[in-house]
C-alpha cells in the first residue's frame, strides 16, 4: 500500500489541499489584477506538468505489472476471485462509459479556447475498423527499451501487459520479481509525493496565466467541468451503486450513514486509502466475512476506482473540446480502450489521479499534453470527488460480493443498518 500524502492529524495550514486552494485563489487574483505579471507565470505551471510527465512511464509500468500480475494470483483464489474480477471490470466500464456519454452530451469544454498550442482543424475521418488496427500496430515498439522513451504511451502499456502476463509463468511464480517491482513502485510514489508538494506553486502559475490571458470566461469553463463531473459522479452513485445496494437489500442513504465517519475522513484528506481500516471493520460488522473484506477492499483500491474512471474520460474529452481538437468515434473508442488499461493498477493516493490522466492523454497524441495545465488548478476539487466515489464504490463492491457469495441475507443487512443509524 502506498503512503497517503495527508493525515487527519496534520495541522490545517500544512494540508496540501489548503495550500492548493490558497495557490489557486492567489493565482486568480494575480491574473485578474496584474495581467501583465500573471501572463509571465506560465512556466510555473509548465514545470509542474513536466515533473508529473517525467514520472508517467515508470509508474505506469510498475503499477500495471505489479497489479495485473497480482490479479493472476487473485484468479487462482477460485470462484470468489473470478466474481470479484468480473464485478470490478463491469462496474468500471459502466463508469467509463457514463463519463464519456455525459461529456459528449453536455460539452463543458465547447467554446473554451484553451491556451495550449492551436490544433489544425482537419476533417475527422469516418470511423473504420482499419483505424483501430493502425493504432494497434503503432502500439508495438521497435525495441523493448524504446518503449520507455517513446512519446507513444501505448507502447509502454503493451510492454507492461506482456510482462504482467509472463511473470506468473516463472518457476517461482515471479514472487521475487514482483517484490522488487513493488519496492521500486514505493520509491516512485515517494518521488511523486515530493513532486505533488510543488502543486500549489504550479496551480498559482497556471491559474494566474489563465486568468490573465482568458479572464473570467476560462474560469467559467472550468466551473462547468467541475459541475458536470460532480453531477455525473452523483448520478453514478445514486443510480448504479444505489441500484446494486437495492438488489442486495440495503438502502443507499442508510449505507452511507453507516460509513459517515469514514466519508468525512476521505473528504478531509482527498484520499480514499485513509479510511481503509475503518471501512473494513464496519463491513465485517454488517456481516461480511473477514476473508471477503480482505480480498475485495485492498484489490478494489487498485482495480475498482469508479470516480477516477469517470473523471478520466470526461477530462480528456473536455481538453479536446477546449483546445478545438476533433475526436471522432474511432478515437473515442480508442480512449475507452486506453482508459480501461491505464485505470488498472491506479491507487487511492492523492496525486495518482493526475498521473493516470496524464498517462491517458499521452496515449492520444492529437491532444497537446500542454493542455493539462488547464486542469492543474482544479485538480484538488476533482480529487475530492474521485476519492469519495472510489471509496463508496469499493464499499458497495464488498457488499455485492458478500451477497453473491451467500454470506449476507437482505433482512439481516437491512436490520443491521437500521440499528446502526438508531444508535
Amino acid at each position: 500500500m502506498k503512503p497517503s500524502l495527508a493525515s487527519p492529524f496534520t495541522p490545517w495550514y500544512r494540508r496540501l489541499y489548503v495550500q492548493v486552494l490558497a495557490g489557486m485563489a492567489l493565482g486568480i487574483a494575480t491574473g485578474l489584477l496584474f495581467p501583465r505579471f500573471g501572463s509571465t507565470l506560465k512556466p510555473l505551471g509548465d514545470t509542474f506538468i513536466a515533473l508529473v510527465r517525467m514520472m508517467i512511464a515508470p509508474i505506469i509500468f510498475c503499477t500495471l505489472v505489479h497489479g495485473m500480475a497480482s490479479m493472476g494470483d487473485l484468479r487462482k483464489l477460485g470462484r470468489m476471485g473470478l466474481k470479484t474480477a468480473f464485478y470490478f471490470e463491469s462496474v468500471s466500464n459502466i463508469a467509463l462509459l457514463l463519463g464519456l456519454v455525459t461529456v459528449n452530451l453536455i460539452k463543458p469544454g465547447a467554446g473554451f479556447h484553451g491556451h495550449a498550442e492551436p490544433i489544425a482543424q482537419t476533417a475527422s475521418p469516418p470511423f473504420h475498423p482499419a483505424s483501430l488496427l493502425g493504432m494497434l500496430r503503432e502500439s508495438i515498439p521497435d525495441t523493448l527499451v524504446g518503449a520507455f522513451i517513446s512519446p507513444n504511451l501505448l507502447q509502454i502499456l503493451v510492454v507492461s501487459l506482456i510482462a504482467a502476463l509472463a511473470i506468473p509463468h516463472l518457476p517461482d511464480g515471479g514472487r521475487h520479481i514482483l517484490s522488487g517491482i513493488g519496492r521500486v513502485s514505493g520509491l516512485l510514489f515517494a518521488m511523486l509525493g515530493l513532486i505533488v508538494r510543488f502543486a500549489p506553486f504550479g496551480v498559482f502559475g497556471a491559474m494566474a496565466f489563465m486568468a490573465a490571458s482568458h479572464g473570467t470566461d476560462a474560469l467559467l469553463g472550468l466551473l462547468r467541468l467541475i459541475v458536470c463531473f460532480y453531477g455525473t459522479a452523483i448520478l453514478f452513485v445514486v443510480l448504479v451503486l444505489g441500484g446494486i445496494l437495492r438488489l442486495c437489500g440495503a438502502g443507499l442513504w442508510a449505507f452511507l450513514g453507516h460509513l459517515r465517519e469514514e466519508l468525512l475522513l476521505v473528504l478531509g484528506t482527498s484520499s480514499s486509502e485513509t479510511a481503509m481500516p475503518g471501512v473494513m471493520e464496519k463491513l465485517e460488522r454488517l456481516g461480511c466475512r473477514e476473508s471477503t473484506v480482505g480480498l475485495v477492499i485492498p484489490t478494489g483500491y487498485s482495480f475498482n476506482l469508479d470516480g477516477t474512471n469517470i473523471y478520466m474520460t470526461m477530462a480528456v474529452v473536455f481538453l479536446a473540446q477546449a483546445t478545438g481538437t476533433p475526436m471522432d468515434l474511432s478515437q473515442q473508442l480508442g480512449l475507452l480502450l486506453v482508459a480501461m488499461i491505464t485505470s488498472q493498477g491506479a491507487t487511492g493516493v492523492a496525486g495518482s489521479g493526475f498521473i493516470v490522466l496524464a498517462a491517458t492523454l499521452e496515449a492520444i497524441p492529437t491532444i497537446p499534453i500542454a493542455s493539462l495545465g488547464l486542469l492543474v488548478g482544479i485538480d484538488h476539487f476533482m480529487s475530492v470527488g474521485r476519492a469519495v466515489t472510489n471509496f463508496i464504490g469499493n464499499a458497495v463492491a464488498t457488499i455485492a460480493i458478500s451477497r453473491w457469495e451467500g454470506e449476507l441475507d437482505r433482512e439481516s443487512l437491512s436490520k443491521r443498518l437500521v440499528t446502526d443509524l438508531a444508535g
